[in-house]
C-alpha cells in the first residue's frame, strides 16, 4: 500500500473535509458572535470610561479636602492678622507677610464672610447673642465677633455673629386710626 502525498506547499484533503460550504444558519451564528463581542466590548469599555471618571472625581475630593484640613488649621492664624488689622498693628514687614498670606489663601479659594449690615443667616452664620436694636426689618448682624470663611462656596467656619430681631411696635403705642378716611371705600361716593 503506497501512501499518495499531495505535492510540496499543498495540505492533504481528507474527504471529510472537504472544501467547507458557508450556508444561511453559518452567516447567522457568526454575525451573532460579532454582535455579542461588539456589545461585551461596548459594556467594557463603557466600565473603564465610567471608572475613570470616579477615579479622577474621587482624587479630585481628595484633593479638596486636604486643602480644607489645611486651611482650617491656619484660622487662628488669620484671626491673629485680623485682630492686628483691626488695632493697626501690621507694618513693615509684617504686613507684607500678612498680604501674601491672604492671597495664597485667596489663590485656593478661601473666602472671608460676616460683616456688620448682614442679614443673618444661619446657614453660614452662628448667632452667640441676640440685641435689641430698633429700626431693623429683618434679622440682620449687628456685630462680628470672628470672621466666617467659605472655600470653594462650602462654609468651613460660620461667622459668630451677634443679631437684632426686627421688633415689633409696643403695644400701647399702635397708630390710631384716623377718623376722617371712612372704613368701607363705597361710603366716599356718597
Amino acid at each position: 500500500m503506497t501512501k499518495d502525498f499531495p505535492p510540496d506547499g499543498e495540505a492533504p484533503v481528507s474527504p471529510a473535509s472537504g472544501p467547507v460550504d458557508e450556508t444561511p444558519d453559518q452567516d447567522v451564528d457568526l454575525s451573532a458572535a460579532v454582535a455579542e463581542l461588539t456589545s461585551d466590548l461596548q459594556r467594557v469599555q463603557a466600565e473603564y470610561v465610567n471608572y475613570k471618571r470616579r477615579v479622577d472625581r474621587d482624587r479630585d475630593v481628595a484633593r479638596q479636602r486636604g486643602i480644607e484640613s489645611v486651611i482650617a488649621d491656619l484660622l487662628p492664624v488669620l484671626d491673629g492678622i485680623d485682630g492686628a488689622k483691626a488695632h493697626d498693628e501690621l507694618t513693615g514687614g509684617l504686613k507684607l507677610i500678612a498680604d501674601e498670606f491672604s492671597k495664597v489663601t485667596g489663590k485656593y479659594g478661601l473666602e472671608a464672610y460676616g460683616a456688620v449690615g448682614d442679614e443673618f443667616d444661619p446657614q453660614i452664620h452662628e448667632a452667640l447673642m441676640h440685641v435689641e436694636v430698633p429700626g431693623y426689618s429683618v434679622t440682620t448682624c449687628t456685630q462680628v465677633f470672628q470672621t466666617g470663611y467659605r472655600l470653594g462656596g462650602r462654609v468651613i467656619r460660620p461667622a459668630r455673629v451677634a443679631v437684632t430681631d426686627p421688633m415689633e411696635e409696643p403695644v400701647g403705642e399702635a397708630p390710631t386710626p384716623d377718623d376722617s378716611v371712612p372704613d368701607d371705600p363705597g361710603s366716599l361716593t356718597d
